[in-house]
């Protein structure tokens, strides 16, 4: 396996956009990073400047330290797992495994036979060999592309979003594969995903990606508790964290539903800023009914009026709207559209114990744990209440 290296990497097409911008990333030996992010992002054209399948405009990518800009696909001996399988369906699941093998031309056909059967029994495929790739599940499709990339020995995988053709039960089984090959193999993997459950469940570390600029690169963790600001706290969580405005005055952040006490260690970093943006987890809030008395002491409470509930047997969610001033209203939705994102919203979305029996259309007691908002600045989007360093 390999270190691989992207040192300033920007990807510029001829009427001056630029797909990924300055991207500077360390993925060590055998680790399994995560490129994420909204469609157009940049991350798959991140990974194809990695393979060289897309030309760099400026920046290097390093190999183990060797500069491999120039290189061809082949000279950098990477392999890639596309979305589609990119499999020969005239071949059967053994010669489409062999493919990269044969073409190398430099192994004998025991060595391959070998190599090939190795790679099927790794991936419970010994069966498939036979098949055409017409007779196999999607699964299996997926695992037959993949043991075209592993048979090679290759320094390090690509994945360009492979599980996004299966239904969700096959999402969760493959992702559930691939983890546990990784961390057999110890094989350096860059996986590239808009799905933020496959983010969070299989990568060592995860770097988000927005509009072609690295947001923030950390562990699945830090991502949840430490976002750097608005666009990785929103796209990170399900359902996504709740945006409310918040007025700063003196010691207290007053939200449309209720007042919050600014401890000694935030108020400082908000001093100065009369409007921020507070960011609240669903599950950090719960049925104040169903909270015990010294957690309760501990956090917030307000009433409010259920519009609509969601009973989805192990969660329970419940949708209460607010008012916020208009101005303020005004200011935070142009705000929204400049950092693109709509996740400004007018309700606060809640995710409660499944024995709630909070109703719709009726008056709640609703708690919150103010010790888990975040608050950020309106004018760059910065988490003013993340601690530096990351989070063991």
């Amino acid at each position: 396996m390999a270190a691989i290296t992207l040192e300033h990497v920007v990807k510029r097409y001829a009427d001056g956009f630029a797909a990924v911008n300055d991207v500077s990333l360390e993925i060590a030996d055998g680790e399994l990073m995560i490129l994420v992010g909204p469609s157009g992002c940049g991350k798959s054209t991140l990974l194809r400047m990695i393979v060289g399948l897309e030309d760099i405009t400026s920046g290097a990518v390093r190999i183990d330290g060797e500069r491999v800009n120039e290189q061809s696909p082949r000279a950098r001996n990477l392999a890639m797992v596309f979305q589609s399988y990119a499999l020969y369906p005239h071949l059967t699941v053994f010669e489409n495994i062999a493919f990269p093998l044969r073409v190398a031309k430099r192994l004998s056909e025991d060595e391959i036979r070998r190599r090939v059967e190795e790679t099927a029994a790794l991936l419970d495929l010994r069966e498939q060999l036979p098949r055409k790739p017409a007779q196999l599940s999607g699964g299996q499709r997926q695992r037959v592309a993949m043991g075209r990339a592993i048979v090679r020995a290759a320094r390090a995988f690509l994945f360009d979003e492979p599980l996004s053709n299966l239904d969700a039960r096959l999402r969760g089984q493959m992702r559930a594969e691939i983890s546990r090959l990784q961390r057999r193999l110890q094989m350096t993997t860059v996986y590239v995903t808009h799905d933020q459950t496959e983010a969070m469940t299989l990568g060592d570390r995860v770097a988000v990606m927005r509009q072609g600029v690295l947001q923030q690169v950390a562990t699945p963790r830090e991502l949840y508790e430490a976002p750097v600001n608005w666009f990785v706290a929103g796209f990170i969580g399900s359902p996504p964290m709740n945006f409310v405005p918040a007025i700063i005055e003196g010691r207290t952040a007053v939200l449309p539903f209720t007042t919050v006490a600014l401890s000694d260690r935030v108020a400082p970093r908000v001093a100065g800023k009369p409007l921020l943006i507070a960011g609240i987890r669903p599950e950090h809030c719960e049925d104040a009914s169903l909270v015990d008395a010294a957690l309760r002491a501990r956090g917030v409470t307000f009433r409010a009026t259920v519009d609509v509930t969601e009973w989805l047997g192990n969660q329970h969610f419940a949708y209460i709207p607010f008012a916020a001033p208009a101005a303020v209203t005004t200011q935070l939705k142009a705000l929204a559209r400049e950092l693109d994102s709509d996740a400004l919203r007018t309700q606060l979305v809640v995710s409660i114990d499944p024995g709630s029996r909070l109703q719709e259309g009726q008056p709640a007691e609703l708690w919150f744990d103010p010790t888990r908002m975040h608050l950020f600045d309106p004018a760059t989007g910065e988490n003013l209440t993340r601690d530096p360093g990351p989070i063991a």
